[in-house]
């Protein structure tokens, strides 16, 4: 096979980061092709094949249609572990929310920016501006840069609103272990943990933590730098195939082991299964879809999704639930999807109406009966198919499902009972008629977002709850495969028809996830089909645009390696750091209290432990799944895990001090309160003057008293602390969680700050915003 551009292959590219045509920009007017834009954004095949599945009444059609073709408005979501997330809100709601609607009350009534009324809190915003007029007007500059900044930082994510769905529907608690199996580009996730770490005690690290997994290692990228905002310990990052993430078995004395985790299996509270789709739900994010739309798309992604969606479910606890969703209109991607999966699943699995969880949320219900398009042939039952189809068309995409071996086929044979050519087998099923069907599963408590409602993308949600263990079935393992290396590779597969387990291992849950049924028996391998899942979520300028050219495109099958348990070739290993004497140096140095342990807790991800540059704090159920994760040999290919906390100073000066290791700033608000040596509280000036020139001298701060307290410091790293209202350094110094600090280094003569230009621009304008609000109020209470 040939080379990709620039000598490098597909998954070798960035490819998140290529530029994309966007028929939304303006065409140069020198130029002498110019097409007329609204060419580019109608595809006859899309609105046939969706009046046909009467997606929308023919009455709304028209509005449907003229909102799918419009740019689609931007939108936010403020990080509410932000420690500036009232500040933000606040200034949206003050400030940008009336300028902004100053610029557009003279040409839309709608209000230019504003809360999202079914989210809570008021943290999430709607914008009525598309991501090109943000880029592109002037007068949305000041706005444009704010966001850049905000999100740079981590104090907003920009996603796409109902991209922000799926994850509210999924009740995380602070105790809960969840596991995002499509999880690049981040947003999504960055969510969970938010909400994982929202409703846990403040100072305390969550009980629980995500496992975010997905299969292209540039998209894990992508997603480990999104997240990477977050600072969280509660988080590890995967790169497996969905539909074949690893089951590790638990110790029986393992501390997030449930009460019905009777076979010792890494199960899992919740489930978001966002899985890879058309993507035709954000046709208004990115038009260059509208000609390549066609509806073998979703066809060929539709057994691909059932095997995402069963795995999910296996790996799911009894009690728990999983949300599936996509951002794509086709029911043979959504509702066929559920269908599928309730009948397999015999009664284990609960289809929940959750529509009125959100009650100020524009839904609407899933649809009972649906039709199978190929190649403009449409079809209405599993009956109907002839067989020159059914490796393509399969009986799990109609309403009621359904096998090929109990379809009648004597009006498919001649008088001898033998099948004729295509040609005659096609004519043959047209002297029938076929009745539509209709599901008898309430897929009417699905719940499908469409743009016109409430101007948004298109998504689709359901929410599955495992009331029992999913029944036991027949597995079917190759004769030829020897046992041995089968029990040896638990995870991998070369036919998606059979897939390789061991029987004796298996529980009733993972049987039924891997079973392919007879009647599917001729599918293509979906295994070995090319894919990306397609970006939703907007949260970056680099990031918006879906990436679908080569995602459904089959490429020769060839014979796939099989994952080897043990090392992971191109990725750092995992390792405990046991080194007592520094993690001793670090706690006396610090002087960290008991209530934040080091040991046991510290990774690094050099397998040459003398030569540590950084080290990584987890939390306990982090920590237990990595013990876990060891034990079985590695099954987890782990490409991010923790946070980043301590650091070795690389300069001369660092070689120099009783303690080489420094607080990161993604480690410092984690171990913030549990600081006891090298802190200081400085007045809010000093502050100031520390942000804005980034190293002073002792002798010039304006509090000498600090200055003082600065000069008797231990050389090395240390902390500063903003000191609330009039409070002096010379005062008690007291820390919490809200807190605002920057790690400095205490040299000879001065103190330097070891924070990124762009966090120091961010706090710098956060502490102005609160010293004029402060001076305000103080004005005020003086004229009364």
């Amino acid at each position: 096979m040939g080379r990709g551009k620039g000598g490098k292959s597909r998954t070798q590219r960035k490819h998140f980061q290529h530029n994309r045509e966007n028929v939304w920009k303006q065409p140069r007017p020198e130029s002498s092709s110019i097409t007329n834009n609204l060419f580019d954004i109608q595809n006859p095949d899309f609105d046939h094949y969706y009046k046909e599945q009467n997606i929308v009444s023919l009455e709304e059609w028209d509005s449907f249609m003229q909102v799918l073709r419009t740019p689609l408005p931007a939108a936010f979501r403020i990080n509410s572990s932000s420690l500036f997330h009232a500040d933000i809100r606040s200034q949206l709601e003050n400030d940008f929310a009336p300028a902004l609607q100053a610029m557009v009350d003279e040409v839309d009534e709608e209000e230019a920016i504003r809360p999202l009324p079914w989210y809570p809190n008021n943290l999430a915003w709607h914008s009525n501006f598309s991501r090109m007029q943000l880029r592109k007007n002037q007068s949305l500059k000041r706005f444009h840069e704010f966001l850049k900044l905000e999100n740079e930082i981590g104090n907003i994510t920009r996603q796409e609103a109902v991209s922000m769905v799926p994850p509210l529907f999924l009740d995380v608690h602070s105790n809960h272990v969840v596991l995002d199996m499509c999880a690049a580009p981040g947003s999504k996730t960055f969510q969970l943990l938010e909400i994982l770490h929202r409703s846990t005690k403040a100072g305390s690290l969550p009980d629980g933590m995500v496992v975010a997994n997905d299969l292209d290692v540039q998209r894990c990228n992508l997603l480990i730098h999104q997240i990477k905002r977050m600072c969280t310990a509660n988080l590890i990052v995967t790169n497996h195939e969905a539909q074949h993430f690893p089951r590790c078995q638990l110790n029986m004395d393992c501390d997030i082991m449930g009460p019905d985790q009777h076979n010792s299996q890494l199960l899992f509270d919740r489930v978001l299964c966002d899985v890879p789709c058309s993507g035709d739900g954000t046709l208004r994010k990115a038009p260059d879809l509208w000609r390549r739309w066609n509806t073998g798309t979703g066809n060929g992604l539709h057994n691909l999704q059932i095997l995402v969606a069963m795995r999910g479910l296996s790996l799911l606890k009894v009690g728990g639930r999983m949300v599936y969703s996509t951002c794509s209109i086709n029911p043979i991607e959504n509702e066929a999807v559920i269908a599928e999966i309730l009948r397999r699943c015999e009664g284990s699995i609960e289809l929940v109406d959750v529509s009125g969880e959100l009650p100020q949320l524009i839904c609407r219900p899933g649809l009972k009966t649906w039709k199978v398009c190929d190649k403009g042939k449409y079809l209405v039952s599993c009956k109907e198919v002839p067989k020159v189809l059914r490796n393509v068309v399969l009986p799990s995409m109609f309403p009621n499902g359904g096998s090929y071996q109990d379809t009648d086929c004597n009006s498919n044979c001649d008088v001898n009972g033998h099948s004729e050519d295509g040609v005659q087998e096609a004519e043959n099923h047209m002297m029938h008629e076929f009745t539509e069907e209709l599901s008898d599963f309430p897929l009417d408590r699905c719940m499908r977002l469409l743009p016109h409602d409430q101007n948004s993308g298109a998504f689709f949600i359901a929410v599955l709850q495992k009331v029992s263990h999913l029944p036991a079935i027949e597995v079917k393992i190759r004769k030829k495969v020897d046992r041995q290396h089968v029990e040896s590779v638990n995870q991998g597969n070369e036919d998606a028809q059979v897939l390789q387990i061991n029987p004796s291992e298996s529980t009733r849950d993972e049987e039924v996830c891997e079973q392919v049924s007879e009647d599917n028996k001729n599918e293509p391998n979906t295994a070995d089909l090319k894919f990306s899942p397609v970006i939703d979520e907007g949260d970056s300028e680099e990031a918006q645009e879906p990436h679908n050219e080569e995602n459904m495109a089959k490429i020769t099958p060839s014979k796939r390696k099989l994952q080897i348990q043990g090392k992971w070739r191109g990725v750092d290993p995992v390792v405990f750091f046991k080194d007592e004497a520094i993690i001793k140096s670090i706690k006396a140095f610090y002087g960290i209290n008991e209530h934040f342990p080091l040991d046991g807790h510290l990774l690094t991800r050099n397998s040459d432990t003398s030569n540590v540059k950084r080290l990584y704090y987890i939390s306990k159920p982090v920590k237990n799944v990595l013990e876990l994760n060891l034990s079985v040999g590695q099954q987890l290919k782990i490409t991010s895990v923790g946070v980043k906390i301590f650091e070795r100073q690389k300069s001369r000066e660092g070689r120099s001090v009783e303690c080489a290791f420094r607080i990161t700033s993604e480690g410092l608000p984690l171990i913030l309160p549990h600081i006891t040596k090298q802190i200081l509280s400085a007045s809010p000036i000093d502050f100031k003057h520390l942000l804005q020139y980034k190293n002073i001298k002792f002798a010039e701060f304006v509090d000498a008293k600090f200055g003082e307290k600065a000069t008797n410091l231990m050389p090395g790293c240390c902390v500063v602390v903003l000191g609330e209202g009039n409070r002096t350094a010379a005062e008690a110094l007291h820390v919490h969680e809200s807190s605002i600090a920057i790690a400095c280094w205490k040299g000879g003569a001065s103190l330097t700050v070891m924070v990124t230009s762009i966090e120091c621009q961010e706090l710098l304008e956060r502490l102005l915003m609160r010293l004029d609000r402060a001076t305000e109020k103080g004005s005020s209470i003086d004229e009364k």
